[in-house]
Parts: structure tokens; C-alpha cells; sequence
């Protein structure tokens, strides 16, 4: 059974072929680390050394761009991703435009975050 999109999880926009982007219904909803060294699941990263230390900035959003794209499920974007964190990094995520269209199309406050600021 697929979750609508008014209740988050799945949306109709791509994280890749063949894979839909997973979306929460609230930003608040995610409470995951953001410092310190993390280990991602083998299904978010398949590389044998699978640590990622968060107090590195480039690795930090590195990891919320392999969450963003790799994330089938809403407990897997909760786990790992933080509310206030992923807005102050969205203008800067390389994600896929079907990702960044899914996340900004449910939450407009990361669309105005990703907009360039008026002359």
C-alpha cells in the first residue's frame, strides 16, 4: 500500500529511475544526529567503511544528500535527517530536481530558503 502524499512518504516525483522520493508530512519529524560519527545502514551506503563524521560540514551534507536520494521510507529520512539542519542546508544540497521538487512542493519554507534573495 503506498502513502498518499498528504500523509508524507511516498510522491509522484523521482529520487532516481524507478524509485519515487520519500518525503515526511513535517519538518519537525526529523530528529536525527547532527554531530559527532555516525554509521549509515548498509541501504543508504554500500561502501564497507560506512562512518561519516558530522562535525566534518561537507560531510554532513554529503550525508543528507545520500539520505535525500536513497531513502524509500519516511523512518529512514526521521532516522537520519534534522528539521532545522536540512533547511539551513537545502540551498546547498546537490540532490535530483524530482527530490528537490517532492520536498519543496510539502514544505514551501525550503523552496523560499532555495530561492536567490531579490536586488
Amino acid at each position: 500500500m503506498r502513502r498518499s502524499e498528504a500523509e508524507g512518504g511516498i510522491v509522484p516525483y523521482l529520487a532516481r529511475p524507478g524509485r519515487r522520493a520519500a518525503v515526511v508530512a513535517e519538518l519537525a519529524q526529523l530528529h536525527g544526529p547532527v554531530s559527532g560519527v555516525v554509521e549509515l545502514p548498509h541501504r543508504l551506503h554500500w561502501q564497507p567503511d560506512r562512518r561519516v563524521n558530522l562535525d566534518n560540514p561537507a560531510l554532513l551534507r554529503w550525508m543528507y544528500e545520500t539520505v535525500l536520494v536513497e531513502a524509500v521510507t519516511p523512518v529512514e529520512l526521521v532516522t537520519w535527517l534534522h528539521g532545522p539542519t536540512l533547511v539551513r542546508l537545502w540551498p546547498d544540497l546537490w540532490v535530483p530536481r524530482g527530490v528537490r521538487q517532492a520536498w519543496e512542493q510539502r514544505h514551501p519554507q525550503l523552496r523560499s530558503a532555495h530561492q536567490p534573495a531579490a536586488a
